[in-house]
């Protein structure tokens, strides 16, 4: 397909998007399924119009003047994908799979705009509901913070210690342009695509198939390294999803002690078991039934909360999820965290630590959490997760945002990493 085929076929896919209130990856899998014609190339490069539109949708719109699955295409081959108008113009030429080219009045609308003047949510690609609690966070640096959400990210693998070291994986990757992370003790980066663009599908090579690595963002797994988890420990990751951060946590144990990986959603949780395998962990016990738990209670040395959150941080990879949220899902989420993180405190021994995670960005799913259960549980201390941080990634590396060295927040814009936050709490007693 030439670039007018892709486009066109990216402004479908963005209006079923609008129409339908369907998220990205499934519109485009349904497309994909009903043009069997396209190929691989072909479903990236469209992929990639889409999800630029997606993230450049406010700048996009508001130069534009106008509301549309159009402009957010041709947002992202001018804002995205670095296109001049008169370049696309020249591409289109003479492609009957093409759209209209820009009229003059979309040209004279776009180039008569000035970003600058742009209102801040505007400049910051985000709704504008969000402002205020992106302002809570980051002060007068929130559009900085947030419009770096708009950029395309790169593709994190974590070395599976168990199985490999990172020569090794970066040997046997370097065709595919793999490189050390700047933070993550184990991790290696492979950087985001240009233009039309795809990753190579690393999750093919024999490599993966061996365990000798995982998929998973730097800022992921930095807070598994921050977890601290020692070996003989008893943990509990008591939101464990697909296992992410059980399967660092059970490699820096050395496959010592015991996880206990549990989640409500069995759903999420049913892809850790396959992975456990494949990495070749065997210090984790799953659980999908909540009264397995009960034994549990008082007994841990760690509980881990990767709680349920907005997904903020997450949407340079999820760009169509920021369009989708609304303030009163915020809402919701704030009081399943204050639940979550009052039942899960039950489960830590005393002396032992409660780690609360999120991948949001939003200081209302963060410290406001985290402050909040040390008002209602005097028995916790909050301890400092920055100065474990220094400990464990020193002084020359990109730094986290923290008010007090106590709760930190990795960033886009900060570390080059997805949003994550982390705090840890002691119980005295």
């Amino acid at each position: 397909m030439r670039i007018g085929g892709r486009l066109a076929a990216a402004i479908e896919i963005l209006e079923d998007m609008q129409a339908r209130h369907r998220p990205a990856a499934e519109a485009l899998r349904d497309w994909g399924a009903s043009h069997r014609f396209a190929g691989a190339g072909d479903r990236a490069a469209i992929g990639n119009i889409v999800y630029d539109g997606l993230r450049h949708r406010a700048m996009s719109r508001w130069r534009f003047g106008a509301d549309t699955a159009r402009a957010d295409a041709f947002g992202a081959l001018l804002s995205g994908f670095g296109l001049g108008v008169e370049e696309i113009a020249s591409k289109l030429e003479g492609d009957r799979f093409a759209p209209e080219t820009m009229t003059d009045g979309e040209i004279e609308r776009w180039r008569g705009s000035d970003p600058r003047s742009a209102p801040p949510d505007i400049r910051a690609n985000v709704p504008g509901w969000s402002e205020t609690f992106f302002l809570e966070g980051f002060g007068e640096d929130w559009v900085n913070e947030a419009s770096a959400l708009s950029t395309r990210p790169p593709v994190d693998l974590r070395v599976n210690t168990l199985k490999a070291d990172g020569e090794k994986v970066e040997r046997a990757l370097a065709k595919d342009g793999v490189r050390r992370t700047a933070i993550a003790r184990n991790g290696l980066r492979i950087p985001p695509v240009d233009g039309f663009g795809r990753h190579p599908n690393v999750q093919a090579t024999p490599e993966f198939q061996k365990g000798w690595f995982e998929i998973q963002d730097e800022g992921s797994q930095i807070v598994s390294d921050l977890i601290f988890a020692q070996q003989k420990e008893q943990i509990l990751d008591f939101c464990a999803g697909g296992g992410g951060k059980t399967l660092a946590m059970a490699a820096a144990m050395d496959n010592r002690g015991q996880i206990h990986a549990y989640d409500a959603d069995r759903g999420r949780l049913a892809p850790i078991v396959e992975r456990l395998k494949r990495s070749g962990v065997r210090n984790v016990q799953v659980h999908s039934d909540r009264s397995s738990l009960d034994a549990l209670k008082g007994k841990m040395d760690r509980v881990v909360v990767d709680a349920p959150c907005t997904g903020s941080g997450t949407w340079r990879r999820k760009p169509d999820a920021k369009w989708r949220l609304t303030e009163a899902q915020l809402r919701t989420r704030q009081a399943e965290q204050s639940a979550i993180l009052d039942e899960a405190s039950a489960f830590v021994r005393p002396g032992g630590y409660l780690v609360y995670i999120t991948c949001s960005m939003f200081r209302a799913e963060n410290e406001e959490q985290v402050y909040a259960f040390g008002e209602r549980n005097e028995e916790w201390d909050l301890l400092s997760a920055g100065e474990v941080w220094q400990d464990l990634f020193g002084f020359d590396k990109p730094s986290p945002w923290s008010e007090d060295l106590n709760c930190i927040t990795l960033t886009p814009a900060a570390t080059n990493t997805d949003g994550f936050f982390f705090a840890v709490m002691q119980k005295l007693s």
